[in-house]
């Protein structure tokens, strides 16, 4: 749709319009406050004819309810807290705790099989009277 005028409020950013939340907040208290339609409210701020939901998102974002036209707070209404987020960390932190535990034994089993070479490395050296570790400090 295209635009008849300059709009009151927001700012226009690659032929999108933006609007920051008081300006919203003043689109939504003159819809509730007086007795135009949304579309007529709409328009006189922004300059295009429908809001496609906009104004019934915003409401829902700041805790406003349509049917509340006398007496309405502009309050952010925060997130609920799901349950089923809750189980799904709950899941995680049990998966992440036996994969910690998992990986323990394997560090300990890595370190074992160090000892268990390096005891074998030192037995055959005195069996068998030969160097078999390389010496550090030796030139290529």
């Amino acid at each position: 749709m295209e635009r008849l005028f300059k709009p009151l409020l927001g700012q226009f950013k690659n032929g999108k319009l933006f609007l920051t939340d008081e300006e919203k907040l003043k689109i939504i208290k003159d819809l509730l406050s007086g007795n135009e339609t949304r579309a007529a409210v709409y328009f006189r701020y922004t300059g295009y004819a429908d809001d496609h939901g906009r104004i019934s998102k915003w409401m829902r974002q700041f805790g406003i309810h349509e049917k509340s036209r006398e007496n309405f707070t502009f309050t952010r209404m925060s997130k609920p807290i799901k349950k089923a987020e809750s189980e799904d960390s709950d899941f995680e932190k049990l998966q992440l705790q036996k994969r910690i535990s998992e990986l323990e034994k394997q560090v300990q089993l890595a370190e074992m099989k160090a000892i268990a070479f390096s005891t074998m490395v030192d037995i055959a050296e005195r069996e068998f009277k030969i160097p078999i570790r390389k010496k550090f400090n030796t030139k290529p």
